[in-house]
């Protein structure tokens, strides 16, 4: 049985991988989405990611679509009681207005609510920050979603140091609920918006880190590697970007890694983000069971202390 991590100071654990939901009713279709959702629970996953916002980019879509796909899978599947469900709000307009307003925030819980056909939301997210909202009417809108049941525990995603700081201190100023989480980019190939002052952050207030692109959309299973690989999917004219500087040195110290473990890139990407300081668990996603069984397989690597600092290393 793989180990549990606590998400900072909550009641929720998680083994070091959470299940993205971004794909699901996009690039996972409804079936092949119920039957991941089933393996991973199966392995012992415990918290599936999502957001109101997926995937309103897809034609046709106009958000929700995700959320949807997994209420169906839990009416259908009986797991509640077996999953955390974490989902976000301030990307997606609609009643209410947009972003952080307190109305929206409460219109958008409701309908995120009803998709997924929960009393409750255990983790709900600020998707990202909105600074024409005070900060103090934000938290309050949580408050409200707390104390309505609505709502376990709060959480940041994409927000700067000073902003995060300045919200935790803010709570504890006025007795108003604290994230207990960030999720922020980090990978490999993507550090700096992490590492440092933020981190730093997250460790002192003992705010549970679950990054999301661990595997970087894709580049870190090492499949792009020349300018002939980017045709190799829709996401490959994003990663000439990541083949120039430190991505070539990257997947090298990958290469050296894999050879010396026997795993694959994804899960030597994922084992490392996932033995970070501060980190709990990366984020991932998956459009097929393979996949799945593959990523599920990095909760038991561990990286020497040589390996994590040679990929470190190489990053830089």
């Amino acid at each position: 049985m793989t180990d549990l991590r606590r998400i900072g100071a909550t009641d929720l654990e998680t083994p070091p991988m959470i299940l993205g939901g971004n794909v699901f009713g996009w690039t996972a279709d409804e079936a092949t989405s119920h039957a991941i959702l089933d393996r991973f629970v199966g392995a012992g996953g415990t918290m599936i990611d999502t957001a109101d916002v997926y995937s309103a980019w897809v034609e046709g879509h106009k958000g929700g679509e995700s959320e949807a796909v997994i209420g169906r899978w839990l009416k259908a599947s009986g797991r509640r009681g077996d999953v955390l469900i974490a989902t976000k709000v301030g990307m997606l307009p609609g009643e209410g207005g947009k972003g952080l307003a307190p109305d929206r925030i409460a219109a958008a819980c409701d309908a995120s609510l009803q998709r997924l056909g929960v009393d409750t939301i255990d983790l709900y997210y600020a998707h990202c920050d909105d600074d024409s909202v005070p900060q103090a009417e934000v938290l309050a809108a949580f408050q409200r979603l707390i104390e309505a049941g609505k709502v376990r525990h709060i959480a940041a995603s994409n927000f700067h140091a000073m902003r995060l700081k300045a919200a935790l201190d803010l709570a504890t100023e006025q007795g108003l609920p604290h994230f207990r989480a960030l999720q922020p980019e980090y990978n490999l190939v993507s550090r700096r918006k992490f590492e440092g002052e933020l981190q730093d952050l997250c460790i002192t207030h003992n705010l549970g880190v679950l990054p999301y692109f661990g595997l970087a959309a894709g580049f870190l299973t090492g499949k792009y590697r020349s300018t002939d690989d980017l045709k190799k999917s829709v996401r490959g004219a994003n990663m000439a970007k990541l083949l120039e500087g430190k991505g070539a040195a990257v997947l090298a110290a990958m290469d050296e890694v894999v050879g010396q473990t026997g795993v694959t890139h994804a899960q030597v990407a994922l084992a490392w983000l996932a033995a970070q300081p501060g980190v709990t668990a990366p984020i991932a996603s998956a459009t097929s069971i393979e996949q799945l069984d593959e990523l599920t397989g990095a909760w038991t690597v561990d990286l020497d202390d040589d390996q994590l600092r040679m990929l470190a290393d190489a990053g830089i």
